[in-house]
């Protein structure tokens, strides 16, 4: 009998791979033996097509971007904010176990930073000032992450059964099922709302 067939192994199928692996088992589970293992093959073949586990992790960041809608220069940038705001959490939503792997690594991918550029440059063209671009687009991205983190966990995460030990929680404790959707339309509101008045007072006060 011949050796049987090698299986083929992609850098885009590893990232796929580790991607499913995060969503069913968790980021503790992200090891390049456990993503070898699903695909078939001894852990050190993977090295052949990334560095490590660093590696996969921004190949599923670039994945989790491919999923996003990119800033688009063409609109009014509160419209640019609040639709990449809310591409942003969609993609996160579908991979939520995937978002504390993202926020605990620098950017480093391409397409990511492709995003930051169109971003600034929606902001450059409305006039906000160079050194406002970069806490403009990360405030909306803390946001986003925050929002984000908080799509896999319960109000009611960390209190006793039957109740809190203060009285007036009944907010937390009697929570409605949408109130992850209000909070983040409530939030991103005032987000959007707080940087417009932001960049007319800067209007106002002229260059500095």
């Amino acid at each position: 009998m011949g050796r049987p067939p090698r299986r083929l192994v992609t850098r885009e199928g590893i990232m796929r791979t580790a991607l499913a692996l995060v969503d069913e088992e968790g980021p503790e589970a992200l090891t390049t033996t456990r993503v070898a293992a699903r695909l078939g093959v001894k852990g050190p073949s993977l090295y052949n097509y990334v560095s490590g586990r660093d590696e996969i992790v921004d190949g599923i960041h670039e994945l989790i971007v491919g999923e996003m809608e990119l800033v688009a220069d063409d609109r009014p940038w509160p419209d640019v904010m609040d639709r990449w705001a809310r591409s942003c959490r969609a993609a996160f939503a579908a991979h939520p176990r995937v978002v504390p792997l993202i926020a605990s690594r620098p950017v480093h991918t391409l397409p990511v930073l492709e995003g930051y550029a169109r971003a600034f440059a929606v902001l450059r063209a409305a006039g906000w000032p160079e050194g406002r671009l970069l806490p403009v687009v990360r405030s909306v991205e803390y946001f986003v992450i925050g929002s984000a983190l908080d799509l896999d966990t319960s109000p009611r995460a960390g209190l006793p059964p039957g109740g809190g030990p203060l009285p007036g929680l009944e907010p937390l404790l009697d929570a409605p099922p949408d109130y992850r959707e209000l909070a983040f339309e409530t939030g991103l509101a005032a987000l959007i709302r707080g940087m417009r008045d932001t960049l007319e007072d800067l209007r106002a006060a002229g260059p500095s």
